[in-house]
């Protein structure tokens, strides 16, 4: 591959991280905005708490324009996950403190936390291989002769997924560093999910 095919296709990856950043950032600003509108709370936090939470996904867009630092990157979506769950733990005491009177004012909220956490663990797991070499062992590779590396997407794809069954899917971890992350975004996708949708459910009934 070319050096000019590297660029674009670097670009390309970027472009995509960035995306997926902006969608969650608009995902909170909405929720903020709502939230003043009707009243919503958050356990006992006021609504401009969600605007609050984008600082890092900020800084995470910032950074993919201004630096090739894969540690910044890499450490800043972790910032951007420990933030989010910080969420997630105020979204339980709201649920169990019974502030939660609307399914569909939950049924955002949890979509807003878990559409983070995916996007949070994506870009960590991209910004794995350049850090710390090879993580991931795909399918497309086991392929003899091939020369295929996974792009953003793919990375992202995994984080999906891996949120939604709670387990690898196609994509195996090689090493205990990716695993760690696996299983901690297993945990904060499983609590959304099974908690908050839970509840929502009862709402709605």
């Amino acid at each position: 591959m070319s050096a000019f095919a590297k660029w674009i296709a670097t670009e390309v990856q970027e472009w995509e991280a960035a995306c997926a950043l902006v969608f969650v950032v608009a995902l909170q600003v909405l929720l903020a905005i709502l939230s003043k509108q009707r009243h919503w709370e958050l356990w006992t936090l006021p609504w401009w708490i969600w605007l609050v939470l984008i600082g890092p996904e900020l800084a995470l867009l910032a950074f993919l324009w201004t630096s090739d630092d894969p540690r910044g990157e890499f450490t800043l979506s972790l910032v951007m996950g420990t933030v989010n769950a910080l969420a997630l733990t105020a979204l339980i005491g709201s649920v169990v403190g019974s502030y939660e009177h609307s399914g569909g004012q939950l049924l955002l909220k949890g979509v807003t936390v878990w559409a983070t956490n995916v996007t949070a663990f994506g870009l960590a797991f991209w910004e794995l291989f350049p850090k710390w070499g090879q993580q991931f062992r795909f399918p497309q590779q086991e392929e003899p002769g091939s020369d295929w590396k996974p792009t953003f997407f793919d990375y992202f794809y995994v984080s999906f997924t891996n949120s939604i069954a709670f387990s690898p899917t196609d994509a195996m971890p090689l090493t205990r560093r990716a695993k760690l992350l696996m299983m901690a975004e297993s945990a904060v996708s499983a609590v959304t999910v099974l908690l908050v949708a839970a509840r929502a459910v009862n709402i709605f009934n």
